[in-house]
């Protein structure tokens, strides 16, 4: 099976031997994928309405895979039991959403070994509530299809600190700057300048604040555009950030 750039990026972050979780999991291209070529032994696929279910079903069978890949009927991470899953895949949905989903299972922490997520909006709180709820950022990715920008992040249990900037545009994407990402940045700081713009005609308290928070982004881009070379939170294997000193690979 061939995926898209967006679920290829995805779908590869999934350590190799890890029973997966596909959260939302629409047509199950990516347990599909992940389970023909080997790298997972077997998968959850699980959605909350029964339309996209009962197409994956149908893919699944097609590829003969229904011995390891089980369909399952679930809002979000309610329908998982303990010790089902190795890696929780939540992809394709919106930050608010995403985050839900995690809040609702927050017992099951202490059986998965690693998230990965691809929210579609509201990117930085993602990313604070990880950092609230004992989850470390270790590899990022972003790719551009489809005329649209796409960032997607795995994590493991571990303690992390992110500054705003890093909240904003990704702790490890700021470290390793991927020519995509940077082209990202500039197109995101086009967008604000225009905004601006047309905000210097807005009156009152509430038009000011707006202004200053699409400064503040604003120059926050600038910042990693020009940078003063100083090195962000996402490590390498002979930084420890943890306790326990442990580091997973964060090449993108």
């Amino acid at each position: 099976m061939n995926l898209s750039q967006r679920l290829d990026a995805v779908a590869m972050m999934v350590t190799e031997g890890n029973r997966l979780a596909d959260i939302g999991t629409d047509h199950a291209f990516v347990p599909i994928f992940l389970a023909e070529s080997g790298r997972i032994p077997s998968a959850l696929a699980m959605d909350v309405n029964r339309g996209p279910l009962e197409r994956a079903g149908a893919h699944i069978r097609e590829h003969g895979l229904e011995a390891r890949i089980t369909t399952r009927l679930s809002d979000g991470l309610l329908s998982l039991k303990e010790g089902e899953a190795d890696t929780v895949l939540i992809a394709g949905m919106g930050g608010a959403l995403t985050v839900r989903i995690l809040q609702h299972r927050r017992d099951l922490y202490r059986e998965i070994r690693e998230l990965i997520l691809q929210p579609q909006s509201e990117i930085a709180s993602v990313r604070r509530y990880l950092e609230r709820s004992g989850w470390r950022i270790v590899r990022e990715r972003m790719v551009f299809e489809d005329g649209k920008y796409y960032q997607m992040m795995r994590c493991i249990p571990g303690r992390m600190s992110l500054t705003d900037p890093e909240a904003r545009f990704g702790p490890c994407l700021m470290r390793e700057r991927p020519a995509v990402w940077m082209e990202f940045l500039l197109w995101r700081k086009g967008i604000l300048e225009k905004n601006l713009s047309c905000l210097q005609d807005a009156e009152g308290r509430r038009g000011e604040m707006r202004r200053m928070e699409v400064r503040q982004e604003i120059d926050e881009i600038s910042s990693i555009l020009y940078p003063d070379h100083r090195q962000g939170i996402c490590q390498s294997e002979s930084h420890p950030f943890s306790d326990e000193g442990s580091q997973e690979e964060v090449t993108a």
